[in-house]
């Protein structure tokens, strides 16, 4: 449903880490390739980040100007490296509980996923200059053709593949932005007519 609210638009490269600048200068709406390197987190990284609080320096990744991607990714090791199978993204509602913190602690720039967030995760990203990106659903292996190389990995002994967090690299990864810095969010919009719609039909 996203992407059929949205008008095709060229794309924006964006290059990370991302400044606050780089933020506020994306809108809702607008269609991004993202280069450079990105970290995935799901609910048990998220939870971590939450309870136990670890400093910047304990987190063996800069997070500053990250993204953060939501997705369990599925892993091959091969002669000591490791390659990404699939790398679709995962519901982001299921965090939004954590969010907030982890954007106004950690100097987040960006969260992707699918589904968008929550108001407290929007407040978030106003107050500290951070943009929410829908990638698609369905296309695991097609996203995982735009990771070009697994640069390190975090807690994969403790949390397992799909719930470590894993540092990557890529190049012409697509996503929309549907939350922006500026306090406006695409999905809100949308459950607003899709409630005025059901208002019609249930009269």
């Amino acid at each position: 449903m996203v992407e059929e609210k949205l008008k095709v638009k060229k794309e924006k490269i964006i290059n990370l880490p991302l400044t606050k600048k780089d933020a506020l200068s994306l809108k809702v709406g607008d269609v991004v390739l993202i280069n450079g390197l990105l970290v995935t987190g799901r609910d048990k990284i998220h939870k971590f980040l939450f309870n136990e609080k670890p400093s910047k320096k304990d987190i063996p990744f800069n997070l500053d100007g990250a993204i953060l991607y939501h997705c369990g990714p599925i892993v091959k090791k091969t002669d000591g490296d490791y390659r990404i199978i699939a790398a679709g993204p995962t519901t982001s509602m299921r965090v939004e509980m954590y969010e907030h913190r982890i954007i106004s602690a950690y100097g987040i720039r960006g969260i992707m996923g699918k589904g968008g967030m929550g108001e407290r995760t929007l407040k978030a990203m106003k107050e500290k200059g951070c943009v929410y990106l829908h990638t698609i659903g369905g296309a695991a292996a097609y996203l995982a053709d735009r990771i070009k190389k697994v640069v390190d990995v975090w807690k994969l002994e403790e949390f397992g593949m799909t719930e470590a967090m894993w540092l990557l690299e890529v190049e012409g990864f697509p996503a929309i932005v549907t939350m922006d810095a500026h306090g406006k969010s695409l999905h809100k919009e949308i459950e607003k007519q899709s409630f005025a719609s059901l208002k019609k039909l249930v009269k």
